[in-house]
C-alpha cells in the first residue's frame, strides 16, 4: 500500500500533497496543545507502534504482500488529528531513510493511510461504541470494526489512485508512462487480499489493544469517548507512564524479522528492472488478472523511481549481512528518528508558547 516513485503522475502527486496539507496544518494546530498538555509521549509511542507494525509484511492470496498500519488503535486512543499527525511522520520516516513508498507520492501515501483511514477509523468507532462504558465489549468491536475499514479505504484509495494512471497519463500510443494497470485490475488486485487477510490482522490488532488498555490502561481510551465512565483518568506526563507500552514495542521490535518471511512484493510496488526480468514478468501477471505488464517499465516510472535514494533501502542497512539483524536495527533506528522529531516538535511548541 506504499505507493513508490513513479507510479503516480507528479500532477498527481502534487494534487495528493495538496489534499493533505489543510489536514496537516489543523493536525499541527491540533497537536500543538496537546504537547502542552503533555501527550507527547502518546504520540511518539504510536507514531513508533504504527512504524513497527507497518513492517509486518503477511502474504496475501495471489503471492502479493500487504501489512496492518495500526491507525485506528491511534485514532482511537490519541484522536484523529493527531493519529494524522503521528502516522503521516511514520510514512515520512519509512520513505526517507527506507525507501518504504515514495518521497514523490509521500503525500497520497498519506493521505490515504494517515488522512483518510484517521478519520474513517475515528467515525466507525464513535458511531459503533456510542456511549458505551470504557469497559464494554462494545468498544472492542468497535475498535476491530474501525480497523478493516480504515485499512480497506486506505487500499481502495491507493487502487483508484494507480487505476487512473494508465487513463490519464500515456503517450501517443497510448502505453501508460506511470503505474501500468487500470482500474479494472487494480482494484481486485488491491482489494482482494486487503478484505481478507491484511483487513483482518488490522481487525485482530485494533480489537487486541483496545482489549489490552481496557485492562491494564483504561484512562488511554477516554480521549475518544466522551461521556464513558472511565474509572482512572490519565495523566498524560512522565514518559515513565507509558513504559510498559514502550517494553512491549520493544518486544515487537525484537520480531520484526518475522516480517521478511512473507515471499513475494506488495502489489504494484515492483521496481522498473522487475518489468524485464522474464520471471518477475510472471509473476506481475499472475497477480494483475494474467494480464502482461508493459514490455519495458513506463517511461515515467523509469524517471521517477530514482528520484530519492534511501540510506537503509529495504529495511537492509548496507552494512550488514544479516537480514534479520538489519531490520531489527532497521526498526530501533526509526522508532528513534520518531523520537527525536517528537521531542523537536515538543521542544519548538514550546519555545513558542513561552
Amino acid at each position: 500500500m506504499h505507493i513508490p516513485d513513479g507510479y503516480l503522475s507528479p500532477s498527481t502527486c502534487a494534487a495528493l500533497y495538496a489534499g493533505s496539507a489543510p489536514f496537516w496544518y489543523t493536525a499541527l494546530r491540533r497537536v500543538e496543545r496537546l504537547v502542552h498538555t503533555r501527550m507527547l509521549p502518546l504520540l511518539s509511542l504510536f507514531a513508533a507502534f504504527s512504524f513497527i507494525v507497518m513492517m509486518f509484511n503477511l502474504p496475501l492470496p495471489g503471492g502479493t504482500t500487504g501489512h496492518a498500519v495500526g491507525v485506528a488503535v491511534a485514532a482511537i486512543v490519541l484522536g484523529p488529528w493527531a493519529s494524522i499527525l503521528a502516522i503521516s511522520i511514520a510514512l515520512a520516516i519509512q520513505a526517507i531513510f527506507f525507501g518504504d513508498g515514495g518521497i514523490t507520492a509521500l503525500g497520497a501515501n498519506c493521505f490515504n493511510m494517515a488522512v483518510a483511514a484517521s478519520l474513517a477509523a475515528w467515525a466507525i468507532y464513535r458511531a459503533v461504541a456510542g456511549r458505551s462504558p470504557i469497559q464494554s465489549r462494545r468498544r472492542v468491536i468497535a475498535a476491530a470494526l474501525a480497523g478493516y475499514g480504515s485499512i480497506n479505504l486506505a487500499a481502495l484509495l491507493a487502487a483508484i489512485e494507480l487505476g487512473i494512471q494508465p487513463l490519464l497519463f500515456h503517450d501517443a500510443s497510448g502505453a501508460p508512462l506511470y503505474a501500468p494497470y487500470p482500474l479494472g485490475i487494480a482494484i481486485p488486485a488491491m482489494m482482494i487480499g486487503h478484505l481478507t487477510i491484511a483487513g483482518m490482522a488490522e481487525l485482530v490488532l485494533s480489537a487486541g489493544v483496545v482489549a489490552y488498555l481496557q485492562r491494564a490502561e483504561p484512562s488511554l481510551l477516554t480521549a475518544t469517548a466522551p461521556g464513558a465512565a472511565a474509572e482512572t483518568t490519565w495523566k498524560a506526563g512522565a514518559w515513565s507512564a507509558t513504559r510498559p507500552l514502550w517494553t512491549a514495542l520493544a518486544v515487537l521490535m525484537i520480531l520484526t524479522p518475522l516480517g521478511i518471511l512473507a515471499a513475494g512484493s506488495a502489489w504494484g510496488e515492483w521496481s522498473p528492472d522487475e518489468f524485464a526480468n522474464l520471471e518477475s514478468r510472471q509473476h506481475i501477471a499472475a497477480v494483475s488478472g494474467n494480464r502482461q505488464p508493459p514490455a519495458a517499465a513506463p517511461a515515467g516510472l523509469r524517471r521517477l523511481a530514482s528520484f530519492w535514494t534511501a540510506p537503509m533501502p529495504r529495511y537492509a542497512p548496507p552494512f550488514l549481512k544479516s537480514a534479520a539483524l538489519g531490520y531489527v536495527l532497521s526498526a530501533m533506528a526509526g522508532s528513534g528518528v520518531i523520537i527525536l522529531v517528537f521531542l523537536g516538535a515538543g521542544r519548538m511548541f514550546r519555545g513558542r508558547s513561552e
